[in-house]
């Protein structure tokens, strides 16, 4: 039989040249949605160093500022606070300020004075003698009396500890307190507290309950500073205490300190 070929251009027998098998084609390709494609485009992901990188960066920046407001968004004891509570504690603040504003008018009236006092080595003695007086009243060596509060906890449990006691005295002289004594025994810059509930000790000495401090100062100050919410008397209420703040007109502390004599620091005046 010949290779004739038929009409279609196939080889006889059904069969067709390799050239056009090739050359037909094989139908429309199938065309993706939208979908297909936003698939196709993030996954697998195609991740570069530069941006795995940067993805650190801004989670270590995220994580630091979650904890910078977590910090300040933290409780204090004054966000649960009342309005007049509030306003108290302001009221405490500006008085403190304006003792201190006071005190700097009174040291600067001093300066003043000596340089237009036609006798400046009288005024200058007359302070010598008043800052005398001052700081025995300050190292304990000299009676003092004067407007304040007394201070009386109550410690039927012996739930009180030496550093609650403590925390009043420091409150006390934050708030302008000049002059303190406890049950007898004066206060000094050295003052310190010790010992657990029931055997308490101030500078070594012994105390028992009730607890009596007795302050000079003004009353003003005083009493709202120990009364602010989780101050001194919510902590002392809180072992059981009972705890009473009463202002009076004239407040005598009378215990005395003998006055030291240091061993080794000597006065660099001439």
């Amino acid at each position: 039989m010949s290779n004739e070929e038929l009409p279609d251009g196939g080889l006889p027998g059904g069969e067709e040249s390799k050239d056009s098998a090739e050359e037909r084609p094989t139908g429309p390709a199938k065309e993706l949605t939208g979908r297909q494609r936003l698939v196709a485009g993030l996954w697998p992901p195609r991740v570069t160093r530069a941006q795995l990188i940067v993805a650190l960066l801004l989670f270590g920046l995220g994580l630091g500022l979650a904890i910078q407001v977590r910090s300040n968004s933290d409780n204090s004891a004054l966000r649960g606070a009342r309005q007049e509570d509030l306003v108290r504690i302001l009221d405490e603040l500006d008085d403190r300020t304006q003792r201190l504003e006071d005190e700097k008018q009174r040291l600067d009236a001093q300066r003043t004075e000596l340089e237009n006092s036609s006798d400046q080595a009288e005024e200058a003695r007359k302070q010598t003698v008043e800052k005398e007086r001052q700081l025995g009243i300050l190292a304990g060596t000299v009676a003092a009396h004067g407007p304040g509060i007394t201070l009386t906890v109550n410690d039927p449990g012996n739930g009180v500890k030496a550093d609650m006691l403590l925390d009043a005295l420091q409150e006390l002289r934050a708030a302008g307190a000049e002059a303190i004594q406890v049950n007898g025994v004066r206060v000094v810059a050295n003052t310190y507290f010790s010992g657990d509930g029931g055997d308490v000790k101030v500078d070594g000495r012994k105390i028992t309950a009730p607890y009596v401090f007795e302050v000079i100062g003004k009353p003003q100050d005083l009493e709202p500073a120990l009364n602010i919410p989780g101050g001194v008397v919510q902590t002392l209420e809180k072992e059981q205490a009972t705890v009473q703040v009463a202002r009076a007109d004239d407040i005598v502390v009378d215990a005395l300190r003998p006055a030291k004599q240091p061993d080794y620091a000597r006065s660099s005046s001439p």
